[in-house]
């Protein structure tokens, strides 16, 4: 399939515009139509990422960190990131970089460890976007009422809650009058004609506008479709960093980090706080997260599940009451290798491999 095509499908699921102003996401190295035939999953992209890419006859390389970070003023082979930018062009290798928006979409990376760890009911941390909506109103001939909504609901249309294919109709007259040029469906060219129609209302997220939009018209019979479109004060989803979950059952910090090793298939881990504690809400951010030990508190946790803490988060943590589960970055983000081959396994047309370079820079011994 074509690399835009593919790019469509992930970013309806990880919108670009979820990532924060200072990240670098979306397709980083590459030809928007190029073909794409294996795809290649991994945490970050390095020399030995790109060898195994060329090994395995890869197109497209798919990186939860990305590639192209810092500003670059110039790309050639006698610097390292160059050479690899190089060595990617000339192997005709596509690089796509998801961040920040797949660390705050639903069924990314932190919504992906809650599941794992088998935590339901999980809420936003920290909000940074409210879903935009819709209210979509379209007119139709009374025989086309049943395909038209099924085709809005297939589309997406009228999520409200748990419930979907949610939709008002009102019954009314429509008139009309064919002109030069047109073909229509009902009436004749250069005679007013009144038809019984039907006004279908439903809402839409932003994000899949356009798909609704298209899917509506194609399952419409006329030539000209009437429709309206009005942009909503309503909130929809509220998306952002990290996740919280208030537990079925309590449970000691010791039990639940052992549980987390058990989950991610860790020899260690490091734990600040009393083993003893009792944990009934838990807050996790994937990656680094010890900035966000105040907001979790806020939150009415006991405990942040994150990586890269440091000596005096830490000691700041211990004098707040609240309990530190540092996993590591690294670990922590692995797991972005699954979420992405269970998400792309769906698309039909390619193959998903991920990535068998350990790519932890961190040995215990």
């Amino acid at each position: 399939m074509l690399l835009k095509s593919l790019i469509k499908n992930i970013e309806a699921k990880y919108p670009l515009n979820l990532a924060y102003d200072w990240d670098n996401v979306g397709l980083l190295v590459g030809d928007f139509n190029s073909d794409i035939k294996k795809v290649l999953v991994v945490l970050e992209a390095n020399e030995r990422v790109i060898d195994e890419a060329i090994e395995n006859n890869i197109d497209l390389i798919i990186t939860h960190h990305p590639f192209i970070f810092k500003k670059m003023n110039k790309i050639n082979t006698s610097d390292l990131k160059g050479r690899l930018i190089h060595k990617l062009i000339k192997n005709d290798i596509a690089l796509y970089s998801m961040h920040t928006n797949f660390d705050i979409a639903f069924d990314g990376l932190n919504d992906y460890f809650m599941e794992l760890m088998g935590f339901e009911d999980c809420k936003v941390l920290e909000v940074t976007n409210n879903e935009v909506l819709y209210k979509l109103a379209v007119y139709v001939p009374e025989t086309h009422i049943d395909k038209v909504k099924n085709a809005l609901g297939k589309a997406g249309a009228g999520h409200i809650g748990n419930y979907s294919h949610c939709s008002f109709t009102s019954r009314g007259e429509g008139n009309f009058m064919p002109l030069e040029g047109t073909n229509p469906f009902i009436g004749t060219k250069g005679e007013i004609e009144c038809v019984k129609e039907v006004k279908i209302e439903t809402i839409v997220p932003q994000k899949i506008l356009g798909g609704v939009l298209s899917s509506m018209i194609n399952a419409h019979p006329y030539e000209e479709v009437a429709y309206d479109l009005y942009k909503l004060e309503n909130k929809g989803n509220s998306v952002g960093l990290g996740r919280v979950t208030k537990l079925k059952e309590k449970i000691s910090l010791k039990d639940l980090s052992n549980s987390i090793k058990e989950k991610l298939n860790m020899k260690h881990i490091r734990v600040v706080g009393s083993l003893d504690t009792t944990i009934s809400k838990i807050a996790l951010v994937t990656g680094s997260g010890a900035d966000m030990v105040k907001k979790a508190q806020r939150s009415g946790c006991e405990v942040i599940i994150t990586g890269d803490v440091k000596y005096h988060d830490a000691q700041d943590a211990i004098d707040m009451g609240m309990c530190i589960i540092d996993c590591g970055h690294f670990e922590t983000e692995d797991i972005f290798k699954d979420v992405m081959k269970r998400f792309l396994d769906d698309i039909h047309d390619i193959e998903v491999l991920k990535s068998n370079i350990d790519l932890n820079p961190f040995k215990i011994v």
